[in-house]
């Protein structure tokens, strides 16, 4: 199992605050743990951010970076009771939703408690038991009695909403549940990869980064990636698993513990066949388990990078995570190590003379 101070590490990211365009309290996180040992930290105009390190100065640039945001909601307005409606920030199904616990965030950084309010079944007729609830249809209630009320709290639109949710250890498994490991996962893997590789040799200049807006619409991977000019570039993000009861193998057919993912195919890129190729020879020559991925819908950071400039060579790498896009999910912690050993051997054998056979 990983050790204490590497689970405190994965707790802190997942309880960290940060949907779309409010990334700034895992930016500060980041920037903690790469600062003392980059060369140079850089932050591009919407807040993500890359560390530099240099193992050959004649060697390729390399970006390997995971996104900081999480799905979560937006204040939209205050009716005269005090109840509180929001603007969905991702992707979400309205069923996962109702009677969750929130927090929201004000502009001066106070945080308040909050529920999404849910109807009793005792007075829903068996027609609208059936029928979902459109998320424009919901509210938050903060215990307020009035609209002034929510003011005086500092509640105003544009404030940011988060799931709430405590981090634990599934019973002493080595399944670990918290929100937004989409993709805290990703970030806690790219520091420890920069961790590893700046006390090791290796023939690259890289930049290990963290994106923002990943969720709605890979924004942030435009941005970065213009800013660090790779050759080769990977998203470390996650994927979906199909471990669980009613999920089809033809929707996802991964497994939580069988290893990290190398997406083959998504809605956002179809993964360059070399590099993809190369990857996959690595995890085989290393015995470092890996499952291939493919989805139909949904993408990564990867779909805006291989588009910078001229083209990139590009690549996913995934941990899966059941029930994503919800308050609650589920990682592997196997997946996750598996995940850093990869992403740093792949690293380490790329070098001058290979990024020039893969852009070939």
């Amino acid at each position: 199992m990983i050790n204490q101070e590497e689970e405190l590490f994965l707790k802190r990211l997942t309880e960290a605050k940060g949907v779309p365009g409010n990334e700034k309290e895992i930016q500060m996180i980041f920037k903690e743990i790469a600062e003392p040992i980059a060369e140079e930290i850089f932050i591009d105009g919407l807040g993500g951010i890359a560390a530099k390190h240099t193992g050959d100065t004649n060697g390729p640039n390399i970006l390997f970076a995971s996104h900081m945001d999480e799905v979560g909601f937006m204040v939209t307005n205050i009716n005269e009771k005090g109840f509180i409606y929001f603007q969905p920030l991702g992707g979400w199904w309205g069923q996962v939703i109702l009677a969750q616990q929130v927090t929201i965030t004000t502009r001066s950084g106070k945080t308040i408690h909050g529920v999404v309010g849910s109807k009793p079944p005792h007075i829903l007729s068996p027609q609208a038991r059936k029928k979902p609830v459109e998320i424009k249809d919901m509210f938050i209630d903060i215990g307020a009695t009035s609209k002034d009320e929510v003011e005086k709290w500092g509640i105003r639109p544009g404030d940011m909403i988060t799931p709430y949710i405590e981090y634990r250890r599934l019973n002493d498994s080595k399944y670990l549940l918290a929100k937004a490991w989409d993709n805290r996962i990703g970030t806690a893997t790219v520091l420890q990869v920069f961790q590893r590789l700046t006390k090791e040799k290796h023939p690259n200049t890289i930049f290990a980064g963290a994106n923002v807006q990943e969720e709605v619409g890979l924004r942030g991977a435009r941005t970065l990636t213009h800013l660090t000019k790779p050759d080769i570039a990977f998203a470390v993000d996650t994927g979906i698993p199909g471990d669980t009861p009613g999920i089809k193998p033809s929707e996802a057919d991964s497994v939580l513990g069988k290893g990290p993912q190398i997406v083959f195919y998504d809605a956002s890129m179809i993964a360059h066949t070399k590099l993809r190729n190369f990857v996959v020879d690595i995890a085989e020559e290393l015995s470092i388990p890996y499952q291939p991925s493919f989805m139909s819908g949904g993408g990564t950071d990867a779909g805006q990078m291989h588009l910078t400039y001229s083209g990139i060579p590009s690549l996913a790498l995934t941990v899966p995570v059941r029930y994503l896009h919800s308050h609650t999910s589920i990682v592997h912690e196997d997946d996750y190590t598996n995940l850093i050993d990869l992403v740093t051997a792949v690293i380490k054998r790329l070098n001058k003379q290979k990024v020039a056979e893969l852009r070939e």
